[in-house]
């Protein structure tokens, strides 16, 4: 049987909470420090906290430690990665080869998707370094995939939804480049997401006051069959900074696809356990995205890219039609509500945005009446009676359990097995008086042991077996039903406790002799890891230069030549070969580098 891992954000303990109760059978958190989202760390006891909570299900809890490090981190770090070790943490997410060099606990490495987990050479390196999992590149198709696994032994985890870097995963220096504020040290301040103009050589205006690198979000729910088909056997949610109500509608929308698969195809199963009961109908259009794309999963495709906002939009509900004074009129199928959040469009291709304050039919009065335009076409970016019903759900993922009841003589056996054939037995002894009513009896002694409560267990079956019934008072048969399910939730607890091994971390060839600045070598533990595998010449990291004129600060499948009609392999538009292109701020001119062959483009600072 092949168990497939959805894998979910957590920002804090009430997210990643969340994340288990609607389906996640791991999630992936900040540690303390050394994330990539430095404004999502938290602390051990938090930590803890989530894994006691994920091991009760058998999901696992990730931590990421995924940022460079710097000489005089590096004691720091190796100290945490022991904590989190000691507080039962089921993996580390690590970027930095440093680490490798530290004296580790037996704990698991998976290998950031900032490793830059593009190219199969790069992939069986870290394979052969000793990684469990590596973490692929968000740019790989179906096709690399397919051929990645053919050709490695180690478990693969692949994104399939949520915010997309334009960036190649640990490549990207634009945001330290301009601001000093690294990426690869969790302090990215999202250059992508603002307006640029494109020019050519001449200095001719392409493409003015646009968002030019703001990629739309991932959204592979379409192809979930053939990402499992494929070999991979953890599929990745982005999110670290998102809320729970994000969590709850993303996490249970993915868990019902993947149970729906895991019906028709019986060699893949859920990793842990437990159902999921919600009372409300997940939707990726009522929660945060910027329009969506599968990106390159089926190959390059156009308008991965929203040039005119980098804001969630939401769904598309219908159509402005006319306009009144204090009203407009509004042509959609959907039924709007008050508190809604509505926005469009307007002739300029600027996103307006109003909040709804009244409904009538079709006729919906707005805060606002200034920016309305007949014709608009609508999005609802904020659903009011969703987000609602959102916050009202409090579902707890619920594991199903037998009880088998004897009773003979004086003697009680109150016996548990959960679905994953965990078992616990009570057995309680006395003088029980004999039942004058013994139907009546049993009836009562199942409705007692059938009130599970704010356990996480859900009662499935009772049997029961005796030779006389007697009559037992409910306070026992309640105390009785409470310690035999506290017993079985201790024996789960500790049959997720598997033996581990210290991490084998060997040091084979790796394919270069050199390494410049995109190996993001910025400690003495990195420089040592990387000579060990036969690198001769390593150049300090990007953030240890002193001048960056003249380096590629972004590499990206993003083809702005391909966006605009311009790619000389698809069109003859008579633009000579390297003729490059311009990305123009407000203090910046970014020169545009084309790789035709690896279909990539470079930014480079000046």
């Amino acid at each position: 049987m092949n168990k497939i891992e959805l894998l979910a954000p957590a920002k804090n303990l009430e997210t990643g909470i969340a994340a288990i109760n609607y389906g996640a059978d791991a999630v992936y958190i900040g540690a303390p420090k050394f994330g990539a989202r430095s404004a999502a760390g938290n602390t051990l006891e938090d930590i803890k906290e989530l894994i006691d909570y994920a091991h009760r299900y058998w999901a696992k809890v990730f931590i990421t430690m995924n940022t460079i490090l710097y000489d005089n981190e590096l004691k720091e770090a190796e100290a945490l990665i022991h904590k989190l070790y000691e507080i039962g943490a089921d993996a580390l997410i690590v970027q930095d080869m440093g680490i490798l060099e530290m004296d580790l606990p037996p704990i698991e490495l998976h290998a950031s998707t900032q490793t830059h987990n593009y190219d199969l050479e790069r992939i069986q390196f870290l394979e052969k370094v000793g990684f469990k999992r590596i973490i692929l590149a968000r740019e790989l198709s179906l096709d690399q995939i397919k051929n990645i696994r053919k050709n490695t032994n180690v478990e693969l985890e692949y994104f399939i939804h949520g915010a997309l870097c334009v960036s190649l995963s640990g490549q990207c220096y634009f945001s330290q480049a301009i601001n000093g504020r690294s990426a690869n040290r969790g302090e990215c301040s999202q250059a992508c997401r603002m307006k640029y103009d494109l020019v050519d050589e001449e200095g001719t205006v392409i493409a003015k006051d646009k968002y030019l690198l703001s990629l739309k979000d991932l959204n592979l729910s379409d192809h979930l069959e053939e990402v499992i088909e494929s070999g991979i056997c953890s599929l990745k949610i982005e999110g670290r900074l998102k809320d729970s109500s994000y969590l709850k509608n993303v996490t249970s929308f993915y868990r019902q696809k993947l149970d729906s698969i895991f019906d028709k195809k019986r060699e893949f199963e859920a990793s842990s356990s437990g159902q999921i009961n919600i009372d409300f109908t997940p939707d990726l259009d009522k929660t945060f995205n910027r329009g969506y794309t599968n990106y390159f999963f089926s190959g390059r495709v156009p308008e991965i890219a929203n040039f005119y906002t980098p804001k969630s939009m939401g769904k598309e509900i219908g159509k402005i039609i006319d306009v009144k004074k204090d009203h407009f009129i509004v042509e959609s199928k959907f039924k709007l509500n008050n508190g809604d959040g509505l926005c469009f469009f307007n002739k300029n291709k600027l996103l307006k945005g109003l909040q709804v304050n009244g409904v009538k039919g079709d006729r919906i009065f707005p805060n606002d009446m200034s920016m309305i335009q007949n014709g608009a076409i609508l999005y609802r970016n904020n659903d009011h009676e969703f987000a609602k019903i959102l916050k009202r759900d409090n579902s707890v993922r619920k594991i199903s359990v037998e009880f088998f009841l004897t009773i003979f003589e004086d003697t009680l056996n109150l016996t548990a097995i959960d679905e994953d054939e965990i078992s616990a037995n009570i057995e309680l002894k006395g003088g029980f008086e004999l039942a004058r009513n013994e139907e009546m009896a049993i009836a009562n002694i199942k409705k007692q042991l059938q009130k599970t409560g704010d356990s996480i267990f859900t009662l499935s079956n009772i049997e029961t077996e005796y030779d006389k019934v007697p009559f037992i008072q409910a306070k026992l048969l309640n105390e009785l039903r409470r310690d035999c399910l506290k017993q079985l939730s201790e024996n789960r607890l500790a049959a997720t406790k598997t033996e581990k091994s210290r991490p084998l971390i060997s040091h084979p060839q790796y394919p270069s002799k050199e390494l410049t600045y995109m190996g993001n070598v910025v400690n003495c533990n990195a420089q040592e890891f990387y000579n060990k595998c036969g690198v001769e010449k390593i150049e300090d990291g990007f953030e240890l230069q002193q001048n960056n004129s003249g380096k590629t600060i972004m590499t990206t499948k993003h083809c702005l030549r391909h966006e605009f009609g311009l790619c000389n392999k698809e069109v003859k538009t008579g633009i000579k070969k390297n003729s490059p292109l311009y990305l123009v701020d407000n203090k910046n001119r970014y020169r545009l580098e084309f790789n035709c062959q690896r279909c990539e483009m470079k930014i480079i600072f000046e």
